[in-house]
């Protein structure tokens, strides 16, 4: 009978659960179809789809290079988001990923965020989700509704 493997310690479980969690921004971006992001914003007033309000880069010093994360994917050609978007979601997680890693295995503070890290990545996801669902009501708001099948994905975690 083949040995059990010996399940992750809880940082590298919520490690994981962090870099799923970004898979899951990137899902969104590629589900959400390329006319939403150049469509006018609703009532005609607020930004425009491809410059979304959420996120910025402020918070903690220890993540202030990688915080701002999935608005950060703004800049977008005519027939899809960029992949310099793309490309800078993924380079935010790895920063983050590489700040919280020895918090985790560690003493867990983060400079100006309490109660620790482990809160902190709580935060992040619980933030970002609710990102997740403006742009994703934006782009139904606009006539450019995200698939059903990319809808439900967006909850698939086992599998992203």
């Amino acid at each position: 009978m083949p040995e059990k493997e010996a399940p992750p310690s809880a940082a590298d479980a919520v490690l994981r659960s962090f870099a799923i969690h970004n898979r899951i921004h990137l899902y969104l971006l590629d589900a959400i179809p390329a006319e939403a992001w150049h469509a006018a914003p609703p009532g005609g007033k607020g930004p425009d789809s491809r410059r979304p309000r959420g996120a910025h880069p402020r918070g903690p010093p220890d993540v202030a290079q990688g915080n701002g994360r999935i608005l950060a994917a703004r800049t977008v050609r005519e027939d899809s988001l960029d992949c310099r978007s793309q490309k800078a979601l993924t380079a935010s997680a790895t920063a983050i990923h590489a700040m919280l890693e020895p918090k985790l295995k560690g003493d867990a503070r983060i400079s100006g965020f309490k109660p620790d890290a482990w809160a902190f990545v709580s935060y992040l996801i619980a933030h970002e989700a609710h990102h997740r669902g403006q742009i994703t009501m934006l782009a139904w708001q606009l006539g450019h509704p995200i698939d059903k099948s990319a809808s439900f994905g967006l909850w698939e975690w086992g599998v992203r």
